[in-house]
């Protein structure tokens, strides 16, 4: 498909900016959306008319498929301004590849790499006063697609809806969270969907998430669909262990998320000289080594989340409480990617993307 220019976008813009009206300093995340969106259709055979719009809800009918059939991919990334005003991403071009390989998981139409870029950075311009400068201070940003043709028969839709939303946002967790492992729900099975962004794979988490919480927990960390002996992820994060000075974390599989920010702690470590071991980890490995006091930390890393500590888990009944220890891994890696993405850093992998 031939390539679009910001200036083949439509654009009609809000006639009042909603940004007066916001507590930039009370932020919940994911409630408070920015003044437009980008919206492109699929329809016979391509997609086409892409355009950026006041912020609205959608007219879509009941039999829409994607409320039969869960035709729903998305993904997560974040948008950042600097002192001096300029607007970076991380890594967008993950992000990219990503949405389109969910999308082909669910037989879903890939979207054109210019479509993205220039829908997407028309939209952070238009939109840049929500971008509030200042380490900690980000802009959500979710793609989504969805499967929009008005039919109930159980296959692939015909025509799919585009869309780019942006919400600001701070931290996701302020403190550190409290997991369980996992020994009965999954969140994926081998040959499933596990490593798309699939709208489903987060729904079938709310329940024993649910679960969890009401024991005072707030996140599972998943462990294999077929013996639940093995470590994976957790709901809204990839995972990580220290056990001494050494790094471990899961390999990608067809049931675990190929998790940005996760890929960047792993390069991170080897430019730190921390040994990051990617291989199974188990349950039993992990209990041992906070029995015997060599686990030091855990903790996630995601968009949302970027770096979260683990404070406590609990498995078959037994509660480990992890210890609090001075500079952290999770401290190190978490300040050295934010002064990456907030342009406070010198960037020798050209995962800032600024947006001009």
């Amino acid at each position: 498909m031939a390539e679009i220019h910001p200036n083949e976008i439509v654009i009609v813009k809000s006639e009042q900016s909603k940004i007066n009206a916001v507590d930039f300093s009370n932020l919940t995340f994911g409630r408070v959306f920015t003044d437009h969106m980008f919206v492109c259709d699929f329809e016979d055979g391509k997609w086409r008319s892409p355009k950026i719009m006041p912020y609205q809800a959608l007219t879509i009918e009941p039999s829409a498929r994607v409320f039969h059939y869960g035709q729903a991919v998305f993904e997560g990334m974040k948008a950042y301004k600097d002192d001096n005003g300029k607007i970076f991403m991380f890594r967008p071009d993950e992000n990219y590849r990503r949405i389109n390989i969910s999308a082909a998981r669910l037989a879903m139409p890939e979207f054109p790499e210019s479509y993205f870029f220039d829908g997407l950075e028309t939209l952070l311009k238009l939109d840049s006063a929500w971008i509030k400068p200042g380490v900690g201070n980000s802009l959500y940003i979710r793609p989504f697609v969805i499967a929009t043709e008005p039919a109930i028969s159980a296959s692939p839709a015909a025509t799919y809806r585009f869309i780019i939303i942006c919400s600001p946002a701070k931290a996701y967790y302020n403190d550190p969270v409290r997991v369980l492992f996992a020994e009965k729900f999954s969140r994926s099975a081998d040959g499933g969907v596990g490593f798309a962004k699939a709208a489903g794979n987060y729904a079938a988490q709310f329940y024993p998430t649910s679960l969890a919480q009401q024991k005072g927990f707030q996140q599972i960390i998943w462990t294999d669909a077929s013996t639940h002996e093995y470590l994976e992820e957790a709901g809204t994060m990839n995972i990580f262990f220290r056990v001494g000075d050494k790094l471990i974390t899961a390999p990608n599989n067809d049931r675990i998320l190929d998790g940005v920010t996760r890929k960047s702690v792993i390069q991170l470590a080897e430019d730190l000289g921390i040994t990051c071991e990617v291989r199974r980890v188990s349950v039993k490995e992990i209990k041992d080594a906070a029995n015997n006091g060599s686990l030091k930390e855990i903790f996630g890393a995601g968009t949302a989340a970027v770096i979260s500590p683990v404070s406590a888990f609990e498995h078959s009944g037994d509660v480990y409480e992890m210890p609090n220890i001075e500079h952290s891994y999770a401290s190190l890696f978490k300040k050295t990617l934010m002064d990456i993405q907030h342009n406070l850093s010198e960037d020798r992998h050209e995962w800032r993307y600024e947006v001009l």
